[in-house]
């Protein structure tokens, strides 16, 4: 709002302004008629009306013609004229002082007028940037609050998204959207009247329509999300049918199989012993899968909470190992001596190297899968490495997202995506290492807690 200047600011430049053209008319008398000076004081009417209005500039009009009178015309030093022609030049500069009063303080109003819709217009854009560009619907609209009250001088400007009543300090106006109540401005009790019109007339229907539109926003992207999720939904259940259904019927084929051919009484003591053997690992790798599965569907429901003890990582390292069938090249265990314990949950980190292990002798081929352990600063470093074709640079982070298999294809992808989960669960971390063709280290971080019991050091040199 255009800021109201003060009335007697306003009277006592009109006073000066007379003060000093009267003044300054005795040196225009030796060369300018009397009666033709009067048109001077206009330049006063002029300034006070155009900065204070018209009734200053009538009050102004005023002063000019009795100072004219009583110090100009003559007969000088009182209040009366004594020629015709001075009465006419009186009156007419009364008449044009009126006439420029009014032009000016119209000319004001305007200026005025235009300047209040300036800032109206800019409050409206800075409203429209907060409300639509804002995340938070709320804080956007705490943040528009004061900027109306920084607009229109006011204390306080609070607008809230709830059906709000007046009180003692503060009137309510509400805002309404496709007919309803949508939410309250609250503006002081003692607010102008003509502010108040304004809020009303020209500040509310704005507001009332960014209200609108930041709610349909808000909408929209609530449904974009929802879209995205259900199509990674839809993703990952093709993921899992393509991927699972193989493994799942693998391991049952073979134990279907090998189930129908114990029932012949043709079979040898030795082959029945293979088939039985068969039907053991299978349902090993096939109780394995479901185990993943339910491992990483606590994992995506963040359901997984580790209990933490004191664990050595050889021990994880061993029960590891003896839970996997032995591949082809087998493992090749080296752990220095003395290394620190671990606070962390042991059977989570043994699923984590179990997997990260499973995953090594699955692409090893006759090699064998190399495990070393080495201490760190503060930390504990696990390397799992294979001799297999390795993984390109671009694929390294993306072996530890659930259902994606480098290479081949071959695996459900699951085992080093627990890993993680497990890992970063305790507190690890984990990442892959890899040059095409020269095989995939997989190194996993563990931390190690500063202060080391002496009875678990103990129980671990055991």
């Amino acid at each position: 709002m255009v800021h109201k200047r003060s009335p007697l600011i306003g009277l006592l430049a009109a006073f000066l302004s007379v003060a000093v053209i009267t003044g300054a008319i005795y040196g225009l008398r030796e060369v300018v008629p009397v009666v033709s000076t009067g048109v001077v004081y206009m330049l006063a009417v002029l300034l006070v009306s155009s900065r204070w209005g018209l009734a200053m500039g009538l009050l102004t009009a005023v002063m000019g013609a009795a100072a004219w009178n009583f110090f100009h015309i003559p007969p000088t030093g009182r209040f009366t004229i004594a020629e015709g022609e001075n009465w006419v030049a009186l009156a007419v500069f009364l008449i044009a002082a009126v006439a420029i009063s009014g032009l000016a303080g119209a000319a004001r109003a305007r200026a005025e007028e235009a300047e209040t819709r300036r800032r109206e217009a800019d409050l409206t854009a800075e409203m429209a940037r907060l409300l639509l560009g804002g995340a938070d619907l709320e804080e956007s609209l705490r943040a528009a609050g004061r900027r109306v009250a920084t607009t229109f001088d006011l204390p306080s400007v609070s607008i809230e998204l709830s059906w709000t009543d007046s009180d003692q300090r503060r009137r309510a106006l509400p805002l309404l959207v496709e007919g309803s109540r949508a939410g309250t401005v609250m503006v002081p009790r003692d607010t102008d009247p003509i502010v108040l019109e304004a809020l009303q007339d020209r500040v509310l229907p704005a507001l009332e329509t960014l209200v609108a539109a930041a709610r349909k926003r808000d909408e929209l992207e609530t449904q974009v999300i929802e879209t995205k999720a259900l199509r990674r939904s839809n993703v990952v259940k093709t993921a899992v049918l393509r991927s699972v259904s193989h493994d799942l019927r693998s391991p049952l084929t073979a134990i279907t199989t090998a189930a129908g051919g114990l029932s012949s009484e043709t079979l040898s003591a030795e082959a029945r012993a293979e088939l039985t053997s068969v039907i053991a690992l299978e349902s090993t790798r096939l109780s394995r899968l479901v185990d993943n599965l339910l491992d990483l569907s606590k994992l995506q429901a963040g359901a997984v909470e580790p209990h933490a003890d004191w664990c050595s990582v050889e021990e994880l390292v061993r029960s590891a190992v003896e839970s996997l069938p032995t591949p082809p090249g087998g493992f090749d265990v080296q752990i220095d001596q003395g290394l620190p314990l671990l606070r962390a949950d042991a059977a989570q980190l043994e699923r984590a190297i179990a997997n990260v292990l499973d995953n090594a002798a699955r692409y090893s081929g006759d090699e064998s899968v190399t495990v070393r352990a080495r201490a760190a600063p503060k930390q504990l470093l696990l390397r799992i490495g294979d001799r297999g074709p390795g993984i390109a640079r671009e694929e390294l982070d993306r072996i530890f997202e659930p259902f994606h298999s480098p290479g081949d294809g071959s695996g459900t992808g699951l085992g080093l995506a627990i890993a993680r989960g497990f890992l970063e669960a305790n507190g690890g971390l984990i990442r892959a290492e890899s040059l095409p063709g020269q095989g995939t280290t997989i190194v996993l971080t563990l931390p190690v807690p500063a202060e080391q019991p002496a009875e678990a050091h103990a129980q671990a040199a055991k």
